[in-house]
């Protein structure tokens, strides 16, 4: 694959295998070239776990400080009063049966689900669409709750959820390269923090294995691993 003249830069600066500072690593991605498009900066970490042991699957949200700079589009399974709360709080999607006919349909340009509790059994028709997707709403995440609109609000305000995939990895959205670096560093910190924290504790030997950060279009930078500790 060709590369772009900007991602060869950027490349060129980074040493293989060196694990750089959380702040050094976002400058070299921000400094080192121009981009045809608004860069989404993602926060990739590799973790000792096992997810196929439901006891050691990671998962968490977190309220990115700067928001994530993403228009999040968003899908509200919810009925009757709940139903105009979800749309006076802004989802941009409402509804409940048609809704799941259209993802049976393959329909599924929208980033979130919440969900009113009493719609569960209705969404289940659609589990194996939603679930390998991420966007699977579940109480721990916040995404089925009777107060749709608060969690609306959070996620339009730049509230993302995180989940460890099969390979044992995360993999997060903490802005886009037009933020400042200040900006950058405090949105990963919130979520490397809450990774390192949802450590499961029957989770064994090294749990952070590596920390890397990446643009939509950029090389992965390596970040040094010991600010979790």
């Amino acid at each position: 694959m060709k590369r772009s003249k900007t991602y060869r830069a950027i490349a060129e600066k980074i040493q293989p295998g060196k694990e750089y500072d959380l702040g050094e690593a976002i400058k070299i991605l921000k400094n080192n070239g121009t981009y045809k498009i608004d860069n989404t900066l993602e926060v990739h970490m590799n973790l000792g776990v096992d997810p196929k042991h439901s006891d050691q699957v990671v998962r968490g949200n977190v309220a990115l400080p700067h928001g994530s700079g993403k228009k999040v589009r968003i899908l509200a399974f919810a009925k009757g009063e709940l139903e105009k709360a979800a749309k006076d709080s802004g989802a941009d999607f409402v509804g409940a049966e048609e809704m799941v006919q259209k993802i049976l349909e393959g329909w599924t340009d929208f980033d979130a689900v919440v969900a009113t509790p009493d719609m569960m059994p209705l969404i289940s028709k659609v589990a194996r669409v939603l679930g390998p997707r991420g966007l699977m709403p579940s109480p721990k995440a916040g995404t089925v709750t009777a107060n749709v609109s608060q969690i609306i609000k959070e996620l339009k305000a730049g509230k993302i959820s995180y989940r460890v995939d099969k390979g044992s990895n995360i993999h997060a959205p903490v802005g886009k390269l037009s933020f400042t670096a200040e900006q950058l560093k405090e949105n990963a910190m919130v979520v490397i923090d809450s990774v390192a924290k949802a450590k499961p504790s029957t989770a064994k030997g090294v749990y952070v294995k590596s920390i890397t950060l990446a643009g939509t279009m950029t090389p992965g930078v390596r970040v040094d691993r010991s600010i979790v500790n």
